[in-house]
This record gives C-alpha cells, sequence and structure tokens, in this order.
C-alpha cells in the first residue's frame, strides 16, 4: 500500500482569460517584395498574407509576453501572485539559458511560481495547455500562465522567396484554471520526427559559433511537403480531437487552427465538412504566421471582435517543426 498522498486538485480545468500583443509596426507585402522577386498578388494567393507585425528592438519576447500576460489575467479576475505556473513556448529566445518564463514570471509580481519554456515550434501552445490542465486536475498549481510567443522576424531570411513572406512577431497567453465541468478536452498530440527536415534552423547554433557563415540563422521549410502534410494529416487529427471531446462537427461553434497559410485553413475546413455557421480564425492575413503565438493571438481576436463569444466551443489545432502537433477541443472563456 502506497504511503503517498493523493493529489488534492480540481476535477477539471478551462481557460478562464486570454490576452494578446502584437507589435506597433505593421509590414505590408509591399516591404517583403524590397528583397525577393515576387508580387502581392502571388504571396496573397500561396498564404493569404497581407500584412504581418514586426517587433522592434524594446518589443522583445520578455516585453511582448508580459503585455499579453497581462491582459490575460486582467481578463481571468486574478491577481498575478495567485499564478502557480509560467510555461511559455517559443523557439526565438536566444539564450539557453535562464528559461524567459522566470524573467516573466518575476517581472508580472507572480511570486515564486514554477517556470519553464518548451520548444514546440507552431503546437507549442497546444503543449503548454496540455501541461497546465494536468497540473490544474494534479493539485500543483491552481492557476496557470501559458504564453506562446515569437520574434520570427529574428529568423526569417529575407531573400528567401519561399519563407520572407510567411513569419510575423507577437505574443498570446492564456490563464489556465479549475473548473467544476469538462471545459478543456483530451489532447491528441504526437510527433513525426522522420520528417524533421522539412521545417528547420538553417544553421545550428554550434556551427554559427565554429564556422561563422555569412547569413545569420533563419527558419526554412520544403513549402509542398508541409502542405501536404498539414492539409491531409492534421484534419485528421483535428477529427481525432472532435471525436475524443464527443463533439460532432455541427456541434462547433468556432474554429482555431494554427494560423500558417490560408490555403491551409480553408482545405481543413474543407476535409471536416465544418457548417458554414462555425467561425474559423483567419487571422492569419494581418498577423502572418507566428508560430506558438498564432493560436492565443487569434481566440484574442475573435472574442475582442465579437466573432466568437464567452462559452462558445473551440477546435484549436497546432502543428509545425519537428513534426510536432497537438489538438483539442476548449470552451472559450
Amino acid at each position: 500500500m502506497s504511503k503517498i498522498k493523493p493529489s488534492q486538485g480540481a476535477p477539471y480545468a478551462r481557460i478562464m482569460g486570454v490576452g494578446g500583443y502584437r507589435p506597433t509596426r505593421v509590414v505590408p507585402n509591399e516591404v517583403i517584395l524590397e528583397t525577393i522577386d515576387s508580387s502581392d498578388e502571388w504571396i496573397r494567393s500561396r498564404s493569404g498574407i497581407a500584412t504581418r507585425h514586426w517587433a522592434s528592438d524594446e518589443e522583445t519576447v520578455a516585453t511582448m509576453s508580459i503585455e499579453a500576460s497581462g491582459k490575460a489575467i486582467a481578463d481571468a479576475g486574478i491577481t498575478p501572485e495567485q499564478i502557480g505556473a509560467v510555461i511559455v513556448s517559443t523557439v526565438s529566445h536566444f539564450k539557453q539559458t535562464p528559461a524567459i518564463a522566470t524573467e516573466i514570471a518575476h517581472k508580472i509580481g507572480a511570486g515564486k511560481p514554477a517556470a519553464f519554456d518548451i520548444s514546440a515550434g507552431c503546437a507549442g501552445f497546444g503543449y503548454g495547455l496540455t501541461l497546465a490542465k494536468g497540473m490544474i486536475v494534479e493539485g500543483s498549481a491552481e492557476y496557470v500562465l501559458v504564453i506562446g510567443v515569437e520574434r520570427l522576424s529574428d529568423l526569417t531570411d529575407l531573400t528567401d522567396r519561399a519563407t520572407a513572406f510567411l513569419f510575423g512577431d507577437g505574443a498570446g497567453a492564456v490563464i489556465v484554471g479549475p473548473s467544476k465541468v469538462p471545459a478543456i478536452g483530451p489532447t491528441i498530440w504526437g510527433s513525426e520526427g522522420d520528417k524533421s527536415e522539412t521545417i528547420k534552423q538553417t544553421v545550428a547554433w554550434d556551427e554559427f559559433h565554429t564556422e561563422r557563415p555569412e547569413k545569420f540563422p533563419a527558419i526554412t521549410q520544403e513549402g509542398q511537403a508541409v502542405f501536404r502534410w498539414a492539409v491531409f494529416e492534421m484534419a485528421k487529427v483535428a477529427q481525432q480531437a472532435l471525436d475524443a471531446a464527443g463533439i460532432a462537427p455541427e456541434d462547433l461553434d468556432v474554429f482555431i487552427p494554427h494560423q500558417a497559410n490560408m490555403r491551409i485553413i480553408d482545405s481543413m475546413v474543407k476535409t471536416l465538412k465544418l457548417p458554414e455557421n462555425v467561425t474559423v480564425a483567419r487571422d492569419v492575413e494581418t498577423t502572418g504566421n507566428t508560430s506558438a503565438a498564432s493560436i492565443p493571438l487569434a481566440m484574442e481576436r475573435l472574442l475582442a471582435t465579437g466573432q466568437a463569444k464567452s462559452g462558445d466551443t473551440a477546435l484549436v489545432i497546432g502543428f509545425g517543426a519537428g513534426l510536432v502537433y497537438a489538438a483539442t477541443v476548449v470552451t472559450l472563456p
């Protein structure tokens, strides 16, 4: 017989508040065309992107996260001192250690919470949300701050015709807390490491340190391979998440996929046979691909504009470098 006392967590967890931060500089496609041979029409037709936000020197991974976190905390109606853990998903914090989560936790006045970073690319928000849910139910934290944040402009090769127009900067945050009813469904997540070369950093940090290549490391991808994988395989994962939550497409109110590409989003909607009344996040048009930040940023905008409302049932799915993915059904805060 075990002598360990059982955990005293909540029966369920839910998203209680959401916040977002977009850098003040808006970058239209015309700026991207200064360094690549393309056209505004081509960029829009291939990605659906018209503008994106790029951070200034003052808009760091930490400062953007702090702004988004403050909004999420206020939206949830709690105080920073009540936060028991801070999880930050990012691939663009360039210090190997310490985790940026510790700095953010301190600067928002959270006291001494558990704080750590995760690297799961564009699926990072889903990974963080799942970890937060586990903490709430297990009882190791009452409230968890989950942040997705990127400064992908730092990792963009502006001469790469395939990727120069894709990426943007920003931060999205949610507070996850206790719930008396199910409000975050089972997560369908996983990885396909045999496809790890399809999205990657061009030069590893150790190579950059020793060999000093002319170009700073950037993100590159095999566009067609990623597109096919996202359209055909991720629609299956999204359906599995619906099935696991016991939700039929006609019961869904909102669909918030990773904002990678408008064509991918539209193809997933068609494959999933979502009814026309389901609100679909298409934040990519004006925000670009912000990797781990894209889902909470899109969620925040839908709620702020009234396109979605508190209590709506939403399917969220993130997918990207790894290749990794995570999908779940949530009740919107």
